[in-house]
Parts: structure tokens; C-alpha cells; sequence
């Protein structure tokens, strides 16, 4: 016998009633994905808390595998040169309280934000300036490429000849180092904007500048934002090059003096402090960028 199917209630569009109803337990229909997660419960949970809660365990064991590791072959030793992770901690210590990561960090760091401030700003524009324009394109992204492929420690004592012995020196080869990652960064987030937005944009009349500034724009932020990071990153290490081959000033004037009378174990404390600094610091900024740009994976 011919079954015949209810009659929807009212308001219910008729289309919707059979497959609804047909769904097997467990499968989700296009109307039920649109408002439900097909993650289980505990999945979900993970992915709004991201992997800091059950992550941290695993990050803790590897340090203390590493300082071990570090520790046996000081004790072996081997090297002279190497000493073992409980003489530099100690070692770290004695120059903290005496006041020499003090003095070096107030040398190094004001040259470092004022790099990275710099290129933050004129890296940004030229990088949306090169998606923007052809022009610009064509004019930049040769030097871009070259600066980012260059072996830039053979270029850092070239500075020399034009800025002396001084913190200008330090600024440009912070510049040189972070710019290439944030221009290019900047750039690709422009280009790589979804064409369909900006089409959608145009069909609804939308001006030039509502193109850029309603779609281009937060389409590229997260990966500008990461270009600065990466940026950050790379002006650490063009200011520590600039302290250990052009001027023996700072963070890289205590490693070259301690490595000079052979006090390794403050040599490597000088080292790890700014290691450490530098991790401190893209941590924080890697967190930052998880909230404002990929919340799902944002750690409380």
C-alpha cells in the first residue's frame, strides 16, 4: 500500500520535513550543521580552550629533559668550553644581582624597539602599498626578495662605513633583518584576499576605499600581525649581530668579554638570557594574535 506523508505543519516548508525526518541518528543534516558543532562535547571543549591545558605537561617535560641533557654532558664534559647547566644558572644569577643584565638590556633593547617600531610602520604601508599597487609591486618586491635571501651578517659590518660605531647602526640592522619578513607578510595578506569578497564589495557599489578598509583590510590583519611577530623575531637577532661585529656594546659585548677570558659559564648566561627574552616575548605576542585573530585556539 502507498504510504502518503504527513502534511507539514503550518510555517514549515515542505522540502525541509522529508529530510529532516529521514536523518539517521548521527548524521547530521545541512539545516542541523548550520547551527551545531559535529565535534563531541570534549572535542569542543579542547578547541575553545586550545592545547595550553594539555600541552603544558609535555613542554614541561622536554625543559627539564634538555637542562639534564645539558647538565650530564657539562659533567663529561664535552668541551672546556661547555660547562655545565647548574654553573650558568649560577652564573646568571651573580650577574643579575650584580646589576650586569641591567646595564647590558638598557644598551640593547632601546635600539631593538626602535627598529621594530619603525619597520611596524613603514614595513605595514609599503607591504598593503605592493598589494595595492602594481607600481609599488614591481618596484619593491625585487629588494624585498634580495633582502630576504642576502646573508645579511656580511652585510651588518658594512653599516659601519656609513653610521659608525653607534646605535644608528644597531636600528639598520634591525631594519634590515625584520623589514623583508613584514613588508612580504604584509604584502601577501593583501594579495591573497579572497576575490569573491571584493567582487560581492563592487556589486554592491561598494567605493575603492570600502574595498580596502571593510574587506581587505581584517581579510590581511592576521597575517600582518604575524609578520610583525616574525618581524620581532628577526630584529632579536639582527641587534645581538650588530653588538657582537659592530660595536662590543650590550647583551653582545657580555658574551664577546666573557668568551674573551674564558668565563664560559656567564658567556652562556648572557646567551640564554637573551634566548629567553626573546621567547617571553614571541610567546606573548603568539597569545595576543590567538585572541584577536583566531580565537578558537586562544589559551584562558
Amino acid at each position: 500500500m502507498r504510504q502518503i506523508a504527513p502534511s507539514p505543519p503550518p510555517g514549515t516548508d515542505a522540502a525541509v520535513l522529508p529530510r529532516a525526518a529521514l536523518a539517521a541518528p548521527g548524521i547530521a543534516t545541512p539545516a542541523a550543521a548550520e547551527g551545531a558543532s559535529p565535534l563531541p562535547a570534549p572535542a569542543q571543549a579542547r578547541r575553545a580552550g586550545g592545547l595550553g591545558d594539555a600541552a603544558w605537561p609535555w613542554q614541561l617535560a622536554s625543559f627539564v629533559l634538555v637542562l639534564a641533557a645539558w647538565e650530564i654532558a657539562g659533567h663529561w664534559p664535552v668541551s672546556l668550553a661547555f660547562p655545565p647547566a647548574s654553573r650558568v644558572v649560577a652564573a646568571a644569577a651573580e650577574m643579575a644581582l650584580a646589576g650586569d643584565f641591567g646595564r647590558a638590556y638598557a644598551v640593547t633593547l632601546p635600539p631593538l624597539v626602535a627598529g621594530i617600531g619603525i619597520v611596524g610602520i613603514t614595513g605595514v604601508a609599503l607591504g598593503i602599498a605592493m598589494g595595492l599597487s602594481r607600481a609599488f609591486e614591481w618596484f619593491a618586491l625585487p629588494l624585498m626578495v634580495v633582502l630576504q635571501t642576502a646573508p645579511i651578517a656580511a652585510i651588518i659590518p658594512l653599516l659601519t662605513y656609513f653610521y659608525g660605531v653607534s646605535a644608528t647602526s644597531k636600528i639598520a640592522a634591525v631594519i634590515l633583518l625584520a623589514a623583508p619578513i613584514v613588508v612580504l607578510n604584509s604584502y601577501r595578506g593583501i594579495r591573497n584576499t579572497n576575490a569573491s569578497l571584493v567582487d560581492m564589495c563592487r556589486s554592491f557599489l561598494g567605493t575603492r576605499r570600502q574595498q580596502v578598509t571593510k574587506i581587505m583590510l581584517p581579510h590581511a590583519s592576521g597575517m600582518i600581525f604575524a609578520g610583525l611577530r616574525l618581524g620581532v623575531s628577526a630584529g632579536f637577532i639582527g641587534v645581538v649581530l650588530a653588538e657582537l661585529l659592530i660595536s662590543p656594546t650590550g647583551i653582545g659585548d657580555l658574551i664577546s668579554y666573557n668568551r674573551s677570558i674564558a668565563r664560559y659559564d656567564k658567556m652562556f648566561a648572557a646567551i640564554v638570557s637573551i634566548l629567553a627574552l626573546a621567547t617571553v616575548t614571541l610567546s606573548l605576542l603568539q597569545r595576543l594574535e590567538n585572541r584577536l585573530f583566531r580565537p578558537d585556539h586562544a589559551v584562558p
